[in-house]
């Protein structure tokens, strides 16, 4: 009459590693885009029975390095921006992605699929004003350049990303020409010289949260911002505005560092985050475009037009190229620090 009971302790006992292997560590860059994926993502996998643990970094890479290299990797699911998928993909730092496990590869969008991770969401660098503020709305990055016009500060993201693109569709190039104009010597001549004329009125930003702040304060008349954080700004009273017109989108995507010893759970959690139902639940959060093309019409018209994704705002709009930036960001960089410098 003893023995089931024991039996049933020992069951007990022999459960409990299957209980503390179904704990999946997740690794975002926290904020409002953090707090959304915790609504549209975390919450329900942990339905499922699995506890997710949210880890908060900036994209530091080392640290995915530091871990793969030594064999100690403690986090399962990684979010991480377009540059660090290729990098981290060719360096042996994440594990391939198994897209039998996840969705065709149809329903996504085409720079979605990677071989080491897949896009999760779309977001953009776009042009933000405060409409308090500003009665008349720019229109075009001419518009931005224009002080006489729009008398004031321009903030800008300090560094040369975004910024050469936008400089040179203020004096013109065409979207689908940018890339091309801007790997020749002239082209990025003319990209700095478009931005020493707006030099005296730049005010430079370094994190996303300072651009709605900026504009706010009365700081600058205009600003380049990350489309999600002037959402959320508004989703706190501050009537601050979006000009899609040649904004420049780009995507992050869930990576698995290779070693995890959760594998298979990533993968679920990958799967049912990738799924059109659960993106198109995170646009209700935060104003990130979907990476599943079947999310699109799952989402509400009046959610649909304040993403970068919405047929209106992508019209015009510019993917960011990681290629071209691997190719020549660093003699870019070096060139934006010394004339930034001067």
């Amino acid at each position: 009459m003893k023995l089931k009971p024991l039996l049933i302790a020992i069951a007990g006992v022999l459960a409990l590693p299957v209980l503390a292997q179904s704990t999946l560590t997740v690794v975002n860059f926290g904020g409002a885009n953090g707090a959304a994926q915790k609504k549209a993502y975390f919450e329900p996998f942990e339905k499922t029975g699995a506890k997710v643990v949210q880890v908060e970094y900036n994209g530091e890479q080392a640290k995915i390095k530091a871990m793969v290299e030594a064999k100690k990797v403690s986090w399962d699911v990684v979010e991480v921006e377009s540059p660090d998928v290729s990098r981290g993909c060719d360096e042996g730092l994440f594990e391939k992605m198994d897209w039998s496990k996840l969705a065709p590869k149809a329903d996504f969008q085409s720079a979605a699929v990677h071989e080491c991770g897949v896009g999760t969401f779309i977001w953009s660098t776009v042009m933000a004003y405060n409409a308090d503020k500003l009665k008349v709305a720019p229109v075009t990055w001419g518009d931005f350049w224009d002080t006489k016009k729009f008398p004031g500060k321009r903030g800008m993201r300090k560094g040369p990303r975004y910024n050469l693109e936008f400089a040179l569709m203020a004096d013109g190039v065409a979207p689908a020409d940018i890339y091309k104009v801007l790997a020749t010597k002239d082209g990025a001549d003319r990209a700095f010289k478009k931005m020493t004329e707006l030099k005296p009125n730049i005010q430079f930003w370094e994190a996303g949260a300072q651009p709605p702040q900026f504009l706010v304060a009365g700081d600058v008349t205009m600003t380049t911002a990350y489309n999600g954080r002037i959402d959320a700004a508004q989703r706190e009273g501050k009537n601050l505005a979006i000009t899609w017109t040649g904004g420049i989108y780009d995507l992050d995507f869930w990576v698995m560092p290779k070693g995890t010893p959760n594998k298979e759970l990533a993968m679920k959690f990958i799967a049912m985050a990738s799924s059109a139902n659960e993106q198109a639940e995170y646009t209700k959060h935060i104003s990130y475009g979907p990476t599943n093309n079947k999310a699109l019409p799952k989402i509400d018209a009046k959610v649909l037009a304040l993403l970068p994704t919405s047929p209106a705002n992508v019209k015009t709009a510019l993917q960011f190229n990681t290629v071209f930036w691997a190719d020549q960001g660093e003699a870019l960089e070096k060139r934006f620090a010394a004339w930034a410098a001067q």
